[in-house]
This record gives structure tokens, sequence and C-alpha cells, in this order.
């Protein structure tokens, strides 16, 4: 019917993201391309009011545009938008999605949904809308952003992941930003039974959009080995809201708001370290460095140029990060000079490569080494201690088979499938129905040091807060100390 009459209708807005309870001026328009007789009734908002909000009727002449506006005020219980498959926890590799009708739809209702309501030749005609933000881009495009509904803050933890010794306190960091002037109320961290939190809440007043501001909050955490999920939370006006903000935006795909729960994973843990001082070098880009500075180690971040036998001599441990030798050219000519580090008593350790024609080097290691495309995807996959009286299993912390629970999204990849005798297979793992494999954590001896190269993917379970994870590595870093 729409269709046939050539009725094209379009609701807009000044701006795409509103607040609940705040009011927002709606802008109607509608044309005709045919000489039918069309009333424009006037504008429904369901489950909201159902009364039109206007009741003059307009009749819509060929080809005259008709227009009307209102201002309308959001309810304060209208949820914020946030993608249907993520609006509640999930399992690995699962989403959570309560209502069943949602699943297979490509994305979310109107967050603000309207009727618009003709009468053609007697009959009522019912034509569902939301509204649009139109804006140009750059390239001169006009393109229409859907209504999000936000809150008037987001909150943000300053890390992810914090790391505790059992019973101990220290600081976290929260930020909150304002999306709406005038923002005030209290901030407070919501926390399991057994870690408690100081202060109880602090007061925030954020004047202007956009302002910044961040809060301490002391954590003490259980005496014993926990995990917890602490939560930012901001109060105003009666109203909590839990949300951080995460915006994605492309050129060629739809502008895309995410808000998911403002939280951090702290981790109690045993874990003892003995290197203090360790070198990371980047590779394609992981968090590992973070990780290191969690378990209580200091951290220098170290470019090709810092590789040389009296920089690296300051160093109890040195760690090369994910792809290093995929992506970087300055290094192949630095390895004689790690491994000169490693010879004169340090201990280094090189996280996985991917083998094929960007890797930079074959001799990635003081012994020889080949990389392979073998992996380990099932993330709960038994692990065998291939030398259980290994120092990497017993020093300084004593490794179990706990250590592998909660590791997330796959165990390793890209491991080794040939290495030369000086090297030592610590762990043997594997997918259902395929043979063990060996390469996923090498330990060799090269003059008074150590050199350890791993395929396990702690660039995942590091950030992650696998307990287990951070032990293991603690380990590795400890090497010879």
């Amino acid at each position: 019917m729409q269709a046939c009459l050539g009725l094209k209708i379009e609701t807009t807005m000044a701006q795409a993201e509103i607040v609940p309870g705040e009011p927002m001026e709606l802008h109607h328009a509608a044309v005709v391309h045919s000489s039918i007789l069309v009333r424009w009734i006037g504008t429904r908002h369901p489950g909201i009011k159902e009364e039109f909000t206007s009741t003059a009727a307009i009749n819509l002449t060929a080809n005259q545009p008709a227009s009307r506006t209102e201002t309308i005020t959001l309810p304060v219980t209208t949820p914020l938008r946030q993608p249907y498959w993520l609006r509640e926890e999930g399992t690995p590799g699962m989403f959570r999605v309560d209502d069943p009708s949602l699943i297979g739809t490509p994305e979310n209702a109107p967050g603000f949904p309207m009727e618009q309501v003709f009468v053609v030749g007697g009959r009522q005609l019912v034509i569902p809308d939301e509204p649009v933000q139109v804006v140009t881009n750059a390239a001169g495009n006009e393109i229409r952003h859907r209504l999000d509904v936000i809150p008037p803050v987001s909150l943000q933890f300053a890390s992810d992941v914090e790391v505790f010794s059992p019973g101990k306190s220290h600081s976290v960091e929260v930020a909150i930003v304002a999306a709406r002037a005038n923002s005030a109320g209290t901030l407070r961290l919501e926390a399991p039974t057994g870690w408690s939190i100081s202060p109880a809440k602090q007061a925030f007043d954020l004047k202007t959009v956009g302002e910044r501001k961040q809060f301490a909050f002391t954590i003490t955490a259980p005496t014993q080995a926990a995990t917890a999920k602490i939560i930012a939370s901001a109060e105003i006006g009666g109203v909590r809201y839990r949300n951080q903000r995460e915006e994605i935006s492309y050129p060629h795909i739809p502008r895309q708001l995410l808000q998911p729960l403002a939280s951090m994973k702290a981790v109690s843990l045993d874990l003892a370290v003995r290197a203090k001082k360790v070198g990371y070098v980047p590779g394609a880009g992981d968090t590992v460095a973070d990780a290191l500075r969690q378990m209580g180690c200091e951290v220098t971040m170290l470019g090709g140029e810092d590789l040389t036998a009296n920089r690296l001599k300051d160093f109890d441990a040195v760690v090369i990060g994910v792809r290093a030798f995929n992506v970087r050219t300055d290094l192949v000519s630095r390895l004689p000079a790690l491994f000169a580090y490693v010879e004169s008593g340090g201990n280094l350790i090189e996280q996985y490569n991917r083998p094929g024609n960007d890797l930079k080097t074959n001799q990635l290691a003081p012994y020889s080494l080949r990389l392979s495309g073998d992996r380990v995807t099932d993330e709960n996959a038994a692990i065998t201690f291939l030398v259980p009286e290994h120092p990497v299993l017993n020093t300084p912390n004593k490794i179990t088979q706990a250590d592998f629970d909660g590791w997330v999204q796959e165990r390793g990849i890209y491991f080794p499938n040939q290495w030369d005798e000086h090297f030592t297979p610590i762990l043997a793992c594997n997918d259902a129905g395929e043979s063990p494999l060996k390469g996923g954590l090498l330990v060799a001896q090269y003059g008074k040091g150590y050199f350890v190269y791993t395929g396990l993917v702690f660039f995942r379970e590091l950030p992650a807060g696998v307990p287990g994870a951070y032990r293991l590595f603690a380990n590795l870093i400890s090497l010879g100390k």
C-alpha cells in the first residue's frame, strides 16, 4: 500500500543520543506522490502514549511535503541501547539471548518505536516509524543514525584486571565521563562478599559535556585465593548507571555504540616472582607488559636500538611480544646481542611467531627450531607434565593441573614441531582425536642463562586474569633466579 501510494515518511531529530527522562524534539515529514486522498491523522508512540500527539489531521496533496513537530520525553524506564545479543553475559563461544524471538534478527528493534497513522479510502493505514538523525559525512553523503539511549555518564576502569596478594590492598582508578552537563551524584564500586572497598562512595559533579574525572578506591582482597567481578556504579537522581561506552566507527559500516557493564576482574592469588626488572620488546600488539606490571615487575619497553649487551645486562628477564619477527624489521640484526645476553646469564622468553612468508628469519633461537601450524584450540584440553621436576613447574610457584583451569579461547598456536636436543619440552596437550603436541613450551639452557620459546597463548590468558597463567609466566621470567 505504501509503495502504491508513493507515500514517504521520515522522522528526524537533532541528536541521536538521548538520556532516559530527557525531552526530545521530533520533526515528522510526509509526502505522497499520487492523487489519491490521504489524510495524515497523527503519530502514536506504543507503550508510551497511545493517543495521537496531534489531533489535527492533515490532507496530503500530491508532491507537497507536510510536516509536524512534537516534543516528547523519553520515559526514565527506557532501557539503554545495547545489541540484544550483548545484553546478558554469555558463556564461552555463545551469546545469551533471553528472548528467543530476537534470535536471527540482524539488529535491535527501534529504541523508540512510533506509528504514523493515515486514512486512505476510508481505511486506516498504520506505518511503523522511528526517529533518525541525518548528518552529512566528509564525502558529502547523507548518513542516518538511529536513536541511541545512553546514560548521563559513562564509566571506565583504568585496567581490566587487577592482581592482588591474598589479604592485601591496593588502589584502583575509575574514570567517569559526562554525556550531559551538570551530572552530579555518587560513585561506588560493587564487590562480592569477601572483598572490601574504601571509601564506600564518592561524590562527583561534572559541569560540562565531555568532562572527565578520575576517582581512586582502595580494594582489599580476601585472605584466600579468589576471583571477583568489580562493578563501577554511578547514582544520579535515584537512578543507577553501570555502563562503559565503546564506539565503533568505520567508513564501511554503520556506527555501532556498545554500552557494556563497567567492570574489572580482580584476582587474589599466591604469586611469587623473582624477576624484578623486565625488558619488553613489543610485537604485533598485546598487553603482556601490563600484566607483568600487575605481577610487581618494573617493566621497560625496549626498541631495537636498546638491544645491546650494555643495555640488556640490567634486566632479570627480557620478553619478546607476539609475532615480533613477523611484523618488525629491526630485530633480526639484534639477535646476536639477545643470544649473548642469554649466554652471559640472562633469561629470554620469546612468544609465538607465525610461520610463512612474512617471518623475517628462521633463526629464532640460539638452537634450531622449526615453526608449524600446530595448535590446540580446546582451551580445556588435558595437560601432561613431561618433566614434572623442571624448575618451570616448581620455582618459585608450584604448578599443578589446577593452574590450567579457566583458560580462554585456546591453549596455544603455531607450536614448533622440530627442535634441537638442547630444548626440553615441558608440556604436552592436544585437541580431541589428535596426537599430543609437545612444542607449546620449550626451554633450553644456553651458556649461563635460559632461552624459552612458547606458543601458549599468554597474550590471551593474562589479560583475561587467568590465575594459573600468571603463576606459570612468573616461573618463566624467574628462571635462573
